[in-house]
């Protein structure tokens, strides 16, 4: 692979993903997480169902490969009074379809990190979800040890609401997670996020495959 700190600064270019992809999609999100995601999540990122996905590519290469991800960020949209973070919002009562945006996977192969690539693909998912009229949020889960995912969230303007005891159940040990939410965004009166005063929230999930972002390979 190209070393993009190089001599040749890389030409990075964003785009959905696709059918072509699912291979290094899969293989990407083996080498970057410590869970192991079904074949059918895969299959919905590439085919859009359900989930909405860009990835990064860089067209410089000179190979055969300059179309192959080497980045992707995969979000899925959320009815916001069936979101977990529900009770972080007050609700015009006559706005019943208000939604939130997930951000499921987010990772960067590793000789292409250190560029803005995690960046750029996390303003993508601002950018589409302020575009939705009724979409009021961005939202995600960090597992607690990974440090540099919650500074690239704190840096991204993302806010920590919670601290979430035994979320995650992986490999037979349990760890915490942190709650980000990104609410920038125009609220004309449907929600308006509430803060947290010493809230207790916990959930236990036992990580098999879809839906828990374990947060960022920038």
């Amino acid at each position: 692979m190209l070393d993009p700190r190089s001599e040749i600064y890389p030409t990075i270019e964003y785009r959905p993903i696709q059918p072509s992809d699912l291979e290094v999609l899969e293989n990407i999100h083996l080498a970057l997480f410590p869970i192991r995601y079904e074949r059918e999540f895969f299959l919905n990122v590439v085919n859009g169902h359900g989930i909405i996905s860009w990835g990064a590519v860089d067209t410089s290469r000179s190979d055969d490969r300059r179309d192959e991800l080497i980045g992707f960020v995969t979000t899925r949209i959320i009815a916001a009074q069936d979101s977990e973070i529900e009770d972080l919002f007050r609700y015009n009562s006559s706005r019943k379809d208000l939604t939130l945006l997930y951000i499921l996977t987010l990772g960067v192969v590793e000789s292409y990190r250190n560029l803005g690539i995690a960046s750029s693909l996390v303003r993508e998912v601002i950018k589409y979800a302020a575009s939705i009229s009724n979409c009021r949020g961005v939202y995600l889960h960090v597992i607690s040890y990974n440090q540099p995912a919650i500074s690239f969230y704190n840096k991204m303007l993302f806010k920590l609401v919670r601290r979430l005891p035994h979320f995650y159940y992986i490999r037979g040990q349990h760890y915490d997670s942190y709650l980000f939410v990104y609410y920038g965004f125009p609220e004309d009166g449907g929600c308006q996020v509430l803060e947290q005063r010493g809230e207790k929230y916990t959930q236990m999930v036992q990580v098999q495959g879809i839906g828990y972002s374990l947060g960022i390979s920038e």
